[in-house]
C-alpha cells in the first residue's frame, strides 16, 4: 500500500510517494484439541509478528517472532513466556500452495537460545501445517 507524505516549507507543499510493501497474513493450525496462530507481518524481506500454540496437555505459550522471509522460508526467532518464563527459540515455516508447513530438525542452544543445528536438514511434513485466515483486527 502507498504512503504519501506531505511537508511544507515556505508555503511550498511537497508530496512525495513512498512504496511501502507492508502486507499482513494470518494462519491457525487446528487439529483434535491443538490449536495454534500465526499472524505475519512483512515489510520487504523482513518479518514480525505473533505465535500462539495452544497445545493439548501441555502448557500454551505466547509471544512475538522477528526475523526475514528468504524466498519461500520464514525464519525468525519466537520470544515467548511459557509459565511465567521468558524463552527464545528460532522456528522456521516453509510457504507451500498457500499454507505455512513448521520446520523441523535438531536444535542447540547457544546463549539462550535454541535453534536449528542445520537449516538445510530441517524436515517439513503437514504435522504442523498452518492454513489462512481472515486477520482480526
Amino acid at each position: 500500500m502507498p504512503v504519501v507524505l506531505l511537508a511544507c516549507q515556505n508555503n511550498t507543499n511537497k508530496s512525495v510517494l513512498i512504496d511501502a510493501k507492508v502486507d499482513q497474513h494470518c494462519y491457525v493450525y487446528s487439529n483434535n484439541k491443538d490449536s495454534a496462530s500465526l499472524t505475519v507481518t512483512t515489510n520487504g524481506p523482513n518479518i514480525s509478528g505473533k505465535l500462539a500454540y495452544y497445545l493439548f496437555e501441555k502448557d500454551s505459550n505466547t509471544g512475538t517472532i522477528k526475523g526475514e522471509l528468504r524466498g519461500d522460508t520464514l525464519i525468525a526467532d519466537y520470544t515467548f513466556n511459557s509459565e511465567g518464563i521468558e524463552s527464545v527459540r528460532q522456528v522456521v515455516f516453509l510457504k507451500k500452495e498457500g499454507k505455512l508447513l513448521s520446520g523441523f530438525g535438531e536444535v542447540v542452544e547457544k546463549d539462550g537460545v535454541t535453534r536449528f543445528k542445520d537449516l538445510s536438514k530441517l524436515t517439513f511434513d503437514n504435522l504442523l501445517q498452518f492454513t489462512p485466515t481472515a486477520c482480526k483486527y
